[in-house]
């Protein structure tokens, strides 16, 4: 009875620190990811404006290759939909849809998780000329996570972050070769 009083004891114990440290994470989170591309700022802009150039670059599409993508719009433009559904838990449903362009500057985006959870998250892209030849690419996704899950937001740059510069990487490899 003593063994089983203390697990319950450890258990809760367990419980009330992940409530109450989701009671002092904010609920927000923000990440920001930047490369160079040696490229000249029109052509990276016009290359990741279009959705579609995903399919080359982005790890999450690439992580299943079975993914059916629907389209929706035109690519390139405030409006264009790109939504996708795989069985993949890694992958799950949902949309992204650009909500604002800048040309050549800068370029938001909406993103609709559906599974394995529910969410909608903002990607928000820009790229600055540092010379004729090269461009920083800066990439901030930024969302919110309802209590007690705001936890993961603790997380969140070892969750994601690693797969936000990976596609930036590809994204530069892509360009460059």
């Amino acid at each position: 009875m003593t063994i089983l009083l203390y697990t319950l004891a450890v258990i809760g114990a367990i419980i009330a620190l992940f409530l109450l440290l989701a009671l002092v994470t904010k609920k927000d989170f923000r990440l920001e990811k930047q490369i160079i591309i040696d490229k000249p700022k029109a052509e990276v802009f016009n290359y990741l404006k279009l959705i579609k150039n995903q399919e080359k670059y982005s790890v999450w599409v690439m992580k299943d290759p079975n993914v059916k993508i629907v389209y929706t719009g035109t690519d390139g433009t405030v409006g264009f939909i790109s939504s996708w559904t795989s069985d993949d838990k890694n992958v799950g449903i949902g949309a992204q849809e650009i909500i604002k362009l800048t040309e050549g500057e800068s370029m938001d985006v909406e993103v609709r998780f559906k599974k394995p959870f529910e969410a909608t998250n903002y990607a928000h892209t820009d790229v600055t000329a540092l010379s004729a030849t090269q461009t920083k690419v800066s990439n901030i996704f930024t969302g919110k996570q309802k209590f007690p899950l705001n936890v993961m937001n603790l997380f969140m740059d070892k969750l994601i972050g690693k797969d936000m510069l990976q596609n930036l990487v590809n994204m530069k490899t892509n360009l460059e070769n």
